[in-house]
């Protein structure tokens, strides 16, 4: 077996997408998951890769964007070498206006898009009427929709990476444990969500992050070729397979990591008053999952803070998939080459 450069815990969104950019340059990697390819959140229905608005802009909002503009030939070389679908597609999003004074920033917000978003996207406010037909109820009658926003199908995501890294002569192995990450002097990368977040606050002895929990629901309501919708705080993706997710609560407390329960019921109940072209949609899943939250909202990249060699790449939350690619590109810079482009806000050292 070839010596590993790199060894990468955890195979959700951040650890597989840093050891798909560590193969792609050339090193060999092992992916160790005590679960299961895509665990936890990272194994989802939803993939709602959504940007921030486009104002008081900041490096978080930079970081992102630049890694939304590098999302369609990461997700299709994968696809390429794994030969097996990741479910992405830049289809744009649309969100419903609910006054006048929301109608005032959204415009505001479509100048400041021309700029900030370098004319690669658009932020435009646009008439229920052009959308006819698959649109949230809109009070003023007038939606946002930006053409930035993309889908992608989680599990199928994690998929594609897990095969892409063999293809490249990485190992994935499942059912393994820290213990087994192989002999010292190896580069590691411990993304490991949610758990990971619960040992750093241990470690550090200040709270870094958490887990918030989210229920989703999979409806069979085919959409596929139209934009995912925003409206009541929900996210609605149609996937290509002709299925639409819709997603998700937020739980800071709950006892079961993926169980469902009747906040899933009063979820579909909104969602059908904000969408009601799916009210007679049968249900075909009902998903739950754990997301990694940082303290401070951004994901925490860097070096391990008490582990000489070792690397943290964790915090994804709601916008891992979205933050993936670039995220994979400064690990794989630091790890491999020592180059350091991290911004300061997603440094362990700068969490609050």
């Amino acid at each position: 077996m070839a010596t590993v450069d790199v060894t990468i815990m955890g195979a959700g969104a951040f650890g597989l997408s840093v050891a798909f950019a560590c193969a792609r340059r050339g090193a060999t990697v092992r992916v160790i998951e005590k679960r299961r390819v895509g665990a936890g959140s990272s194994g989802g229905i939803v993939g709602a890769l959504a940007p921030h608005t486009p104002e008081r802009w900041n490096a978080k909002k930079a970081f992102q964007f630049e890694s939304l503009m590098m999302a369609p030939a990461f997700w299709a070389e994968a696809e390429r070498l794994s030969g097996l679908s990741s479910g992405y597609a830049r289809c744009g999003r649309l969100q419903p206006i609910a006054d006048a004074h929301a109608l005032a920033i959204a415009r505001d917000r479509a100048v400041q898009a021309e700029e900030l978003w370098q004319g690669k996207a658009r932020w435009r406010v646009v008439g229920l009427s052009d959308h006819a037909g698959w649109a949230p109820h809109s009070p003023t009658g007038m939606l946002i929709h930006d053409t930035l926003s993309a889908r992608l199908h989680p599990a199928r995501a994690c998929a594609a990476l897990a095969g892409a890294i063999v293809a490249l002569g990485g190992e994935i192995v499942t059912g393994a444990e820290a213990e087994d990450m192989g002999p010292p002097g190896r580069a590691v990368v411990w993304a490991t969500g949610h758990e990971g977040l619960a040992a750093l606050t241990h470690a550090l002895g200040r709270p870094v992050g958490d887990g918030v929990k989210g229920q989703a629901l999979l409806l069979a309501h085919d959409r596929r070729d139209r934009p995912q919708l925003f409206a009541d705080a929900l996210h609605f993706v149609a996937h290509a397979d002709g299925t639409l997710a819709v997603g998700s609560t937020s739980e800071r407390a709950f006892s079961g990591p993926d169980t469902t329960d009747d906040q899933l019921d009063a979820l579909h109940a909104r969602a059908v008053a904000a969408v009601p072209q799916i009210a007679d949609a049968p249900i075909l899943q009902r998903w739950a999952g754990v997301r990694p939250r940082a303290k401070s909202r951004a994901p925490l990249l860097g070096p391990h803070p008490d582990r000489p060699g070792h690397f943290v790449a964790n915090g994804g939350f709601k916008i891992g998939f979205g933050m993936a690619p670039k995220v994979a590109q400064v690990m794989a810079e630091l790890v491999l080459e020592g180059r350091d482009t991290i911004p300061d806000a997603f440094r362990l050292d700068a969490s609050p």
